[in-house]
């Protein structure tokens, strides 16, 4: 859901930019602009502080899968987005009306956020150990409620929280370990290519025949929403390090068929549908692993003591190479053709693959304590 918001603004920016000449425009470009920088303050935001609550308040057997839940509503939103913008080939105004409904989930998401608990982890560190034991026993059951409070009084009953940690601390040892990992998978999961793939599928869809750039879009919104279905069963049941590694396995082998297909064509034909299953394989294998997983394992693996910090060096690490890689694909695909820079993609994801290999912990299971006593973080 959260992406619904930049893509309506991506919209509301473009149409405002092919009618800046105009006398009767209602809205100056300053002022789109200015309402894009407040929705990406939002979303930026948005990103850092669900994994964390979700990873704080979900029990321990489901934490996966609801924080999975994230990517099922990003899909949603990206799929509702897609359809709400079908009008706006014929009706230059369409925008307008999109802004009106992306501000009620906005609105919704308000109301509802003064209805939802605070962190009982968060409650049992301030010391309101009353309202956390309510919390644990309304989300956990009463039966969890001793034994919790007593787990999340073994890792911070000698330390301060997040607010009195030093930003400097997350370059210090054990901090520093979670820190790069959270910084290289953000950086390896976006010069894997998913935004450049995205971008240019519209294009390979257009070669078979499919010429709606819209009905396009929507097709591999639904194959994303299918790979994020598939992570929300399969997280809690095989584990993190086996769903990134067999996601970022799945794109490699995705993106050296689409190369194959462009470099070696048997038959037109033939290399187009080759160019369309390798495109769909690889949404659908980001989905399952690389996607959803990343996000949820930085916040289990980072401590008490500096996991907001952490996930918010991780996701800054994420828009940075977000944006360089929406800057720069085009350019680079004119310049050297579509097939290296794909092929670049697998390997990185080849590389991502192995990364998690290595330095990935699995978490599957295991509570936030536990994680967090078993790479020696000091709480």
């Amino acid at each position: 859901m959260v992406l619904l918001f930049p893509l309506l603004g991506s919209l509301v920016l473009k149409e405002t930019l092919s009618l800046r000449d105009s006398c009767a425009q209602a809205h100056s470009l300053n002022e789109i602009i200015g309402g894009r920088f407040l929705v990406g303050l939002g979303i930026g935001v948005n990103t850092v502080l669900v994994p964390i609550y979700i990873s704080e308040v979900a029990p321990t057997k489901y934490r996966g899968a609801l924080g999975s839940l994230c990517q099922i509503g990003t899909c949603l939103g990206i799929i509702t987005s897609l359809i709400l913008g079908i009008p706006s080939e014929n009706d230059l105004h369409w925008w307008r009306t999109m802004l009106y409904i992306a501000s009620i989930p906005g609105i919704l998401v308000a109301i509802g956020m003064q209805f939802t608990v605070d962190s009982p982890r968060w409650l049992c560190k301030a010391g309101r150990i009353n309202d956390a034991k309510t919390v644990i026993c309304e989300l956990w059951g009463a039966s969890e409620v001793d034994s919790a409070i007593e787990e999340f009084q073994s890792v911070s009953k000698d330390d301060s929280g997040d607010s009195d940690s030093r930003w400097s601390e997350i370059l210090e040892k054990p901090h520093s370990r979670v820190a790069f990992i959270g910084g290289a998978l953000f950086v390896l999961q976006q010069f894997a290519g998913i935004n450049g793939v995205l971008y240019f599928s519209s294009l390979t869809f257009q070669e078979v025949g499919v010429e709606s750039s819209a009905l396009a879009s929507l097709f591999v919104g639904l194959t994303n929403f299918a790979g994020a279905l598939c992570a929300l069963y399969l997280i809690d049941r095989e584990g993190r390090q086996k769903l990134l590694i067999g996601s970022y396995l799945g794109m490699a082998i995705s993106m050296f068929l689409v190369s194959s297909a462009i470099i070696c064509p048997l038959d037109e034909r033939l290399s187009n549908n080759l160019s369309i299953l390798g495109t769909i394989m690889y949404i659908f294998s980001f989905a399952i692993g690389a996607g959803p997983v990343t996000g949820i394992i930085i916040s289990e693996l980072s401590s008490t003591r500096t996991r907001g910090k952490i996930m918010g060096f991780s996701f800054s690490t994420h828009w940075v190479c977000n944006f360089v890689v929406g800057l720069f694909f085009l350019e680079l695909v004119e310049k050297f053709g579509v097939a290296p820079i794909y092929a670049s993609f697998g390997a990185v994801s080849l590389s991502a693959a192995t990364f998690s290999y290595y330095f990935i912990v699995e978490t599957k299971g295991r509570s936030l304590e536990e994680i967090e006593r078993s790479l020696n973080v000091k709480a």
